[in-house]
């Protein structure tokens, strides 16, 4: 009986430690994209910005990226801030807004030697509360290293493909300034 207690003991504690060791070594991502431009002149409206997706998607096609944690909640503070930062609406927040944008995002990360990560965005914008007036993609790849031991190794490359697709967003979300409210250059 003592033996067995024994046993149980040291499979409670090898469990506690792979339990321990799994949730310290997930990689926390957390993005701060700056905005490289400012908008010419904004839209005269006021944004509010909804990311009711983030669906990840590891190497080796497996949905879900091992060890990876990144809240939908901080793309769309990272969203807002970009859009805040560059000036392309009068006002944007997560709260209410004159116009909408609806961005669905993805990130697959891929291992071919280095890690690729690429960004997808497929947002809609329009009134609040009504049909959107157009839709949006926007997708870009970020190169990372070979390695994934630390948080930066992911974060970073992550950063990267965040900043280059919401670039490449804005642009076109500021090229249709006309369709919500801006005069035509």
């Amino acid at each position: 009986m003592n033996v067995s207690r024994e046993r149980d003991l040291t499979r409670c504690v090898l469990l506690s430690l792979l339990i321990l060791w799994a949730a310290g070594c997930a990689h926390k991502i957390h993005v701060e994209p700056v905005a490289p431009v400012v908008a010419q002149s904004p839209i005269p409206k006021s944004l509010l910005v909804q990311v009711p997706s983030l669906a990840l998607e590891g190497a080796d096609h497996m949905p879900g990226i091992t060890l990876l944690e990144w809240p939908a909640q901080d793309l769309r503070s990272a969203v807002i801030e970009y859009i805040r930062q560059r000036r392309s609406f009068t006002s944007v927040g997560d709260e209410r807004g004159e116009l909408t944008l609806t961005l669905k995002a993805w990130l697959w990360m891929r291992s071919r030697g280095e890690y690729r990560y690429t960004v997808r965005f497929e947002s809609d914008l329009g009134p609040s509360g009504k049909p959107p007036v157009k839709s949006y993609l926007a997708q870009k790849e970020a190169v990372g290293s070979s390695v994934r031991w630390v948080t930066a190794s992911d974060q970073i490359p992550i950063t990267e493909a965040v900043q280059a697709a919401l670039d490449d967003l804005l642009m076109q979300i500021e090229e249709d300034g006309a369709l919500y409210g801006k005069p035509a250059n």
